[in-house]
This record gives C-alpha cells, structure tokens and sequence, in this order.
C-alpha cells in the first residue's frame, strides 16, 4: 500500500499469542483509509491501533466501561484536532470470531478496524435501531470496497 498523505496511523503490537505480521499491518491501514474516505473525512489525521490479548482488553473494558469481560474492539475518540483517536483490538477474541464465521483473522481485524473507525466518527449501534442499521450498512459498504464482504446475517 503506498504511502498516504497526512494520515498517520501507528500501530503497537502489546501482545504474543498471535502473529502480527506486515500483511495484517497493511490490512489494517487500508481499511482505515477506506473507511475515512468513504465517510469523506479528511486524511489529515492521526490514529493509532494496540493489537492486545483478552486479559488486557478485559482490564480495559472494566475500567473503562464497567464491564468486566474481554470485548473484541474498544474505541477512545479524541477532541484533538488532527486526531482522530485510539483502537484496541484483542487478536486472540478476533480469532475466535474469525474460526465461528469461518473466515480469517485478517478480514475479522479488517471488520473490527472498520467497525471501530466508524465509532470514532460518531457512529453509534447501541443508540437507536436506525442508528445501528445506519453504521452496519455503512460496515458493509466499505467491506465490499475491501472485497472483504461480509456474511449475511453475520455482524
């Protein structure tokens, strides 16, 4: 993938159960890039990305959220101007899901990335039922952009 101008992604790798190599990396800006642009954002930002396990992902979902479970995704949106905001995605939950859908961890991570970015910007599933309609019709759309294309009936 070449290099785009203004968005600055960073990634860290906290954890050791799984391999994160250069093609998950790569998948993971594109589906960054592609949802910033299909929701006309400007690319003249920052975000960064921690790839984690469910011990850790769990210690922040308590924190954070009250809830004392691992979660596969968690967004931290930030009112900075020129960033966007943080991603932590448990790989050993997007595993899991990615073996019960029958697809692999890189279009899983690319779904949770998606997902995640789309919260960021404001999206919100758990608010209204349009509102959950509305995000997980756009999910869909920048998956089929990734040709990454999501199961029916598989969130």
């Amino acid at each position: 993938m070449r290099r785009i101008p203004g968005l600055v992604i960073y990634i860290k790798n906290d954890q050791d159960r799984l391999r994160a190599g250069t093609c998950l990396r790569l998948l993971i800006k594109r589906a960054i890039a592609e949802t910033l642009r299909r929701e006309h954002r400007s690319l003249n930002t920052e975000i960064s990305i921690t790839l984690t396990d469910d011990d850790k992902i769990r210690e922040l979902n308590r924190r954070y959220r009250r809830k004392d479970s691992p979660t596969d995704v968690l967004s931290f949106p930030m009112n900075e101007a020129g960033i966007l905001g943080d991603i932590v995605i448990s790989l050993e939950r997007a595993a899991e899901q990615a073996l019960h859908g029958g697809h692999s961890l890189g279009r899983e991570t690319a779904f949770l990335t998606v997902h995640s970015v789309l919260h960021l910007l404001g999206y919100d599933h758990e608010t209204s039922g349009e509102e959950r309609r509305e995000m997980f019709t756009r999910q869909e759309e920048i998956m089929n952009i990734l040709k990454l294309k999501l199961k029916k009936g598989i969130i």
